[in-house]
C-alpha cells in the first residue's frame, strides 16, 4: 500500500499507523483522512495483526485536527461527505466498527479532529508534553462534528466535557489524566515504548476475546441492564449475540485457554 500523508507498519502483531505531516503539525486534510480510511480496512481484514497503535510524527504534534488552510480552498459550499461509507471522516475512523483495540500514543497537541481521532481509540498514552481540547468553536465558528460532539461526554464528565466544547481552550495532560480522557503520562521519549508495552501486554490474551469486549463494552453504554416490562434491547442481550463470536472461534472451542491456565504455560492464541 503507497502511503504519503500517513506511514503504515506492521510488526509482529501490532500494525504502526502515523500520521506523516509534521510541517502542518500532523493536521488531516481530506488526503490524508482517505489514506488513513484505507488503512484501516486492510488492519481489519488482515488477521495476522491484533491491535493498533496510532501517532503522530515530529514529536510537536499528535494530531491538531483538520487542515484549516485546505478548507479555505475548497469550493464555497461545498459538502464533504463524511458519513460511514464515506473516506473523508475524521482519521477515516469516526464512524467505523473497529472492534481490534487501538492505543492512541500522544506527543504535543491533540486538538479537535485529533482529540476526536484519540478518542476513537480505546487506550491513550501521553507524554508530559501534551495538551488537549476541541478549539473549533474559536477556531472556525464550528462544532467538532466527525465525533467529538458525542464521544467527549461520554469520556469525561459533562460538566467539563461542555467547558472544552463552548470555551475551545485546551487542558494539560495533568489535567486530561484526572479527569479521565487519558490513561497515563510518561516522558515524550517514553511515549511509544509504553503505548508498545500496552500494546504486547493486551496481545498476550485472546485476540478474539478483546475485540468481543471491546464490542460488547461499546454497543450496550448506552443500553440499561434490564428493561422489565418492555421487549426493548437490554445490555445482557449483547453478551449471548456478541460472545457468540468468542463462544464459535477456534481459541474457544479448542479450550486453550484454561488448558494453559492447567498446564501452567502461556496461551497460544490463533485469533480465530
Amino acid at each position: 500500500m503507497a502511503n504519503q500523508e500517513v506511514i503504515y507498519e506492521k510488526k509482529g502483531r501490532i500494525a504502526f499507523v502515523t500520521i506523516n505531516r509534521p510541517e502542518r503539525m500532523n493536521a488531516v486534510a481530506l488526503s490524508t483522512n482517505a489514506e488513513m480510511y484505507d488503512i484501516w480496512t486492510d488492519f481489519l481484514e488482515d488477521p495476522e495483526v491484533w491491535i493498533g497503535i496510532i501517532s503522530g510524527a515530529g514529536g510537536k504534534a499528535f494530531c491538531a485536527g483538520s487542515d484549516i488552510k485546505e478548507m479555505t480552498t475548497r469550493p464555497a459550499g461545498e459538502r464533504v461527505s463524511k458519513d460511514s461509507d464515506s473516506p473523508h471522516q475524521e482519521g477515516g475512523m469516526a464512524h467505523r466498527e473497529i472492534w481490534k483495540p487501538l492505543i492512541a500514543a500522544v506527543n504535543g497537541y491533540c486538538l479537535g479532529g485529533g482529540l476526536e481521532i484519540a478518542m476513537a481509540c480505546d487506550i491513550i498514552i501521553a507524554s508530559d508534553t501534551s495538551s488537549f481540547g476541541v478549539p473549533e468553536i474559536r477556531n472556525v465558528g464550528g462544532f467538532p462534528g466527525d465525533g467529538g460532539i458525542h464521544r467527549l461526554p461520554r469520556h469525561v464528565p459533562r460538566k467539563i466535557a461542555m467547558e472544552m466544547l463552548l470555551t475551545g481552550t485546551r487542558i494539560s495532560a495533568e489535567r486530561a489524566l484526572r479527569i479521565g480522557l487519558i490513561n497515563k503520562i510518561v516522558p515524550p521519549d517514553q511515549v511509544m515504548d509504553e503505548a508498545i508495552a500496552m500494546a504486547n501486554t493486551i496481545n498476550e490474551n485472546s485476540p478474539v476475546a478483546a475485540r468481543v469486549s471491546k464490542e460488547i463494552a461499546t454497543k450496550t453504554m448506552d443500553l440499561p441492564l434490564e428493561y422489565y416490562e418492555s421487549e426493548a434491547d437490554k445490555a445482557w442481550d449483547l453478551d449471548r449475540i456478541v460472545g457468540a463470536k468468542l463462544r464459535n472461534s477456534e481459541d474457544s472451542k479448542s479450550r486453550e485457554g484454561p488448558r494453559s491456565f492447567v498446564e501452567k504455560r502461556k496461551p497460544v492464541w490463533l485469533g480465530r
